[in-house]
């Protein structure tokens, strides 16, 4: 429950906060009692110790009491606010030394938390790598982690602009594939091609291909051939010479299919190699390959199919990335629970993270290890004196009580040993 509305309650705002402050008040309330009973002690004690000599040592042993508990009471008052609300030199010390106490404390945090030996001494002890691993390898933080990459994903394609874009992939469109020769590129390619025999593989391809279509269509393949015919040969001419001329489409076909030295592979290959040696040494045959390119790849094209390509490719994007069974998704997951796999399984990988890691903290630490700290000390400045002062005794206001508690016993005592010793041993000596 809450203290009441005139009550201070230290800046308190959370459930936690409000215990503090009832383990303060409660500890307050101990060390205003002592007090309290020690000075109902002193008074008794006091009253009565001429009719009982030995309430002397009672006496004593109270008032020392209360000197120990006024004394710490005063102390531990004036580190927050003015005792009593008199303005006293040296009191109110939090909110009057605010501004020195966070400058200290950034230098404390500086000097002895990223102090070079420390962080390096720190990270030594830990692999970052391999706890990153065992985190990954769990299904649910792969998930996350995907889901964390996605939301990025989408809202880097909602942040860019679709014309930047465009614009780039039709640079990138003409730079690299507009500009450059085909000429010589295809004669390359065409050669590289013909070097590894993969032309004969099509050949094969083509062949099969041709051989179901004659035999799957021969009416087809017979009006073709008649259409050639003069119109005077007759009917009964026409039939004969279709189905031979069929018959040795298809013989021709299967024969290329299965001699590899048939002569029509021999030139089609001959073909192809005379092809990708003028492609890369006829001028000629190069310049009309680059009139007819850029005829077909003129700037409203390309911008045409920069677009179709973005935007195909943003739609595409963003529909995997929003659905969580999508393919990407799916790899993402899987992608990131293997590398978790292998941060655990692989310690040289592990290693060289770690070593990695390490370099670029330290690198950091070093470098901006005086900003880090400013950002204690302008935190601590830019506090309310008085808020900060409250903030300070709502944290280790309970404990600070103690000193009081304890004040009271050693000043009691501290009292009663120091009576004992002028009655018993003094006086004696004086008398």
């Amino acid at each position: 429950m809450a203290p009441s509305r005139n009550a201070r309650t230290l800046g308190a705002v959370s459930p936690a906060d409000f215990q503090r402050l009832r383990d303060l008040r409660r500890m307050q309330g101990i060390a205003v009692g002592l007090l309290i009973g020690m000075a109902v002690v002193f008074v008794v004690s006091f009253v009565l110790q001429d009719r009982y000599p030995w309430l002397g040592y009672v006496r004593a042993a109270s008032e020392g009491g209360m000197v120990g508990a006024l004394a710490d009471w005063f102390a531990v008052t004036a580190l927050f606010r003015h005792p009593l609300g008199i303005k006293i030199p040296h009191t109110n010390l939090i909110s009057n030394k605010k501004d020195e106490i966070g400058e200290g404390l950034g230098a404390f945090v500086e000097e002895n938390f990223l102090a070079d030996e420390v962080v390096h001494e720190k990270l030594s002890q830990v692999s970052g790598a391999r706890m990153a691993g065992d985190w990954l390898s769990e299904r649910a933080n792969a998930e996350r982690v995907a889901e964390i990459v996605a939301n990025a994903g989408l809202g880097a394609l909602t942040v860019l602009d679709d014309g930047d874009v465009q614009e780039l992939i039709e640079v990138l469109v003409r730079r690299h594939v507009i500009e450059p020769e085909w000429g010589p590129l295809l004669g390359r390619a065409a050669e590289s091609f013909l070097d590894g025999g993969h032309h004969e593989a099509l050949l094969d391809i083509a062949a099969d291909r041709l051989e179901d279509w004659l035999v799957q269509h021969p009416e087809a393949f017979d009006r073709v051939v008649s259409s050639r015919l003069p119109s005077w040969v007759p009917s009964i001419v026409d039939r004969f010479v279709d189905t031979r001329l069929h018959a040795e489409a298809v013989r021709f076909v299967q024969t290329v299919a299965a001699d590899p030295k048939h002569p029509f592979r021999l030139a089609v290959g001959k073909f192809l190699g005379d092809l990708a040696r003028d492609l890369q040494e006829q001028e000629r045959l190069q310049e009309q390959l680059e009139s007819f390119k850029h005829e077909v790849f003129d700037s409203p094209r390309i911008r045409a199919l920069a677009a179709s390509t973005w935007e195909t490719a943003r739609a595409a994007l963003v529909a995997m990335l929003e659905d969580p069974a999508s393919d990407l998704r799916v790899r993402m997951v899987s992608a990131a629970q293997d590398f978790g796999c292998k941060l655990v399984s692989d310690s040289t990988l592990q290693y060289k993270i770690d070593v990695w890691v390490m370099g670029v903290v330290e690198h950091l630490v070093h470098r901006y290890r005086h900003d880090l700290a400013g950002v204690i000390s302008e935190t601590v400045q830019r506090w309310d004196a008085r808020e900060a002062a409250e903030k300070i005794e709502l944290q280790v206001g309970k404990d600070l009580q103690f000193i009081r508690i304890n004040g009271t016993v050693v000043g009691s005592l501290a009292g009663l040993a120091i009576f004992a010793i002028a009655t018993l041993v003094i006086a004696p000596l004086v008398g």
